[in-house]
């Protein structure tokens, strides 16, 4: 029975919510800042945001992100260049994003996570060609990286930075940078680009008025960067089309309403799922929380009780803080609408554990990566959910499991490969037609490199990943990226990274990383010296989810019969 069935049949959608079918793709032609003009409109007394205390209105908003874009403007930037932002979920990242994308900028996110050299990378790459760079900063990263890494971006031509603290009540900021719960650094000048404080010389120095810049649904809004199994991170590029596709096709399938609920995230807006969880709020006219330290959970949990937010979307690791906190108990099961998990496995142990306090058939997991804009199998808001798979393909997305190495389509209920097909798959990476070959077929299917096994009822499970890759909570490690970095380091010949499983945190790994000597090495015979030494090389020049929490020195690393670094074994170690 299971083998006549074929993936061209999408036979999965008889198992959609009564309703649901595929969003006419007239819908999508349309900017994002086209598809949010009615949120401006309709609903411009509603609080946009809440932030420590202080409400902006969508009236505010617009007219701030406004602002912005005539400050990008008259600095010089055009429809096609290129805004940098580096900053956490604070109210300037939506005013920067809006505020880009008004002026016709192409929007990409960028981890305060990162180190110098990333960072840099990152900023090279995408100022390349013709396009002009400009970086809305955080005044800490800007004093410890910036001015370190600027003179060596050529494109660099505006730098905009600010502090968590700028929108903050004025006691609060003062109290949390005298404690030090928040980071701050000192604006300097920079020598070749014009450097603003958010607050001193953009906020109120410029018209509010919408900028008459046109922009197409086939336009680049977004290049978000994804890690490579090999080689440097890669920028998808993602148009306008892609993006309010996919929101439209969210929107659709969860029978979300303009103007009815109220969302709390955690997810950082640097990532693509912070990014598409705040549009899906702007764009519906909701309200929000603003969570600008995700770990802190008794500030979620606080806000929570204030706010009695309908819609939570975060990490599966923010969950399992949130269900070790007493607090958390606290919170009325009656609120809470939608429960939203994406971005790394989320436990079934830790899922009935968390359904036991929001209340059952809430928790919504689902599937998605940078490429996909980036939600393509989801879990129904009415129907059967299966716990432990990510669900059914979405409306518009055509799906199929292939073998990794022929290509060929699995049987259903065999695993395979997951490829996607849609509106919303990215136009390639940027600068690199290459890997876009690889990753796109010639049927126009996105090879995502997980593996995952459909059942007869259309839901998907992932089984595994073809991609050497670790997930540290809800970040993604790519072994052989952290291994060439390693490899720098004098004493190393050669090292081997693999994830165990974090004990604290059940499906989040721990960094563990295998090293073998070079021969040549000299140094003192104190192992754990040279284990300091290595981790400081490894914290300057990795995001801190990269760098090892264990280290242990070999003699010499199993290798395979054809010459790979014996993983399966490490693994059993």
């Amino acid at each position: 029975m299971m083998q006549e069935m074929s993936y061209k049949d999408r036979f999965w959608k008889k198992n959609y919510d009564p309703g649901i079918g595929d969003v006419d793709p007239k819908e999508f032609e349309t900017s994002f800042t086209q598809a949010i003009r009615r949120t401006f409109e309709e609903v411009p007394d509603k609080a946009a945001f809440f932030f420590y205390g202080t409400e902006v209105s969508y009236r505010e908003l617009d007219k701030l992100s406004n602002e912005f874009a005539n400050m990008l403007i008259e600095n010089g930037f055009k429809k096609g260049d290129v805004l940098a932002i580096c900053l956490v979920n604070i109210p300037e990242y939506v005013i920067g994003v809006l505020g880009g994308l008004k002026a016709g900028l192409i929007i990409s996110g960028v981890s305060p996570l990162l180190s110098a050299v990333q960072i840099q990378y990152q900023l090279n790459d995408l100022g390349s060609g013709e396009k002009q760079l400009a970086l809305l900063s955080l005044d800490a990263v800007f004093a410890g990286h910036i001015t370190k890494i600027y003179d060596k971006v050529p494109a660099l031509k505006l730098v905009v930075a600010t502090s968590i603290g700028g929108f903050m009540p004025k006691m609060l900021a003062r109290l949390g940078k005298m404690f030090g719960k928040i980071p701050k650094g000192k604006i300097t000048p920079l020598e070749g680009i014009t450097v603003f404080g958010y607050h001193k010389n953009v906020k109120g120095k410029f018209s509010d008025e919408l900028p008459d810049v046109k922009v197409s649904p086939d336009d680049i809004a977004f290049i978000q960067y994804t890690g490579g199994t090999t080689g440097p991170p890669k920028g998808a590029m993602l148009s306008h089309r892609n993006f309010v596709s996919d929101v439209k096709i969210f929107q659709h399938w969860l029978s979300w309403e303009f103007g009815k609920d109220f969302g709390l995230s955690g997810f950082p807006f640097f990532h693509i799922a912070g990014l598409f969880t705040c549009a899906n709020v702007i764009m519906l006219g909701w309200s929000q929380v603003l969570i600008a330290n995700p770990r802190d959970t008794n500030h979620i949990i606080k806000e929570m009780l204030k706010y009695r937010p309908s819609v939570l979307a975060n990490v599966p690791t923010l969950y399992q803080m949130l269900i070790k906190n007493p607090k958390f108990k606290k919170i009325d099961k009656e609120m809470i609408d939608f429960v939203i998990s994406a971005a790394a496995p989320f436990p079934k142990e830790s899922q009935e554990v968390l359904e036991s306090v929001i209340g059952e058939g809430k928790l919504i997991e689902l599937y998605g990566m940078t490429e996909t804009s980036p939600l393509t199998i989801g879990n129904p808001s009415k129907g059967k959910k299966k716990l432990g798979h990510v669900g059914l393909p979405f409306p518009n997305v055509d799906f199929k499991l292939v073998d990794p190495d022929t290509g060929e389509e699995v049987p259903i209920g065999e695993p395979g490969e997951i490829c996607i097909r849609g509106p919303m798959l990215m136009k390639g990476y940027y600068n690199k037609p290459e890997e876009t070959k690889n990753a796109i077929d010639a049927d126009g299917f996105m090879h995502t490199g997980d593996m995952g096994a459909m059942d007869e009822e259309g839901y998907v499970k992932i089984v595994d990943r073809t991609k050497d890759m670790i997930i540290v909570g809800g970040y993604k490690v790519f072994s052989a990226k952290l291994e060439d970095t390693l490899t720098k380091h004098p004493a190393i010949e050669m090292v081997a990274i693999i994830g165990v499983p974090n004990p604290d945190r059940p499906g989040s790994e721990i960094v563990k990383a295998f090293i073998q000597l070079d021969p040549n090495y000299k140094y003192d015979g104190n192992e754990e010296t040279l284990k300091e030494d290595i981790l400081t090389f490894a914290k300057e020049n990795c995001a801190p989810y990269e760098v090892p929490k264990s280290l242990e020195i070999t003699e010499e690393l199993l290798l395979t019969t054809v010459g790979k670094v014996d993983k399966k074994l490490l693994r059993k170690t």
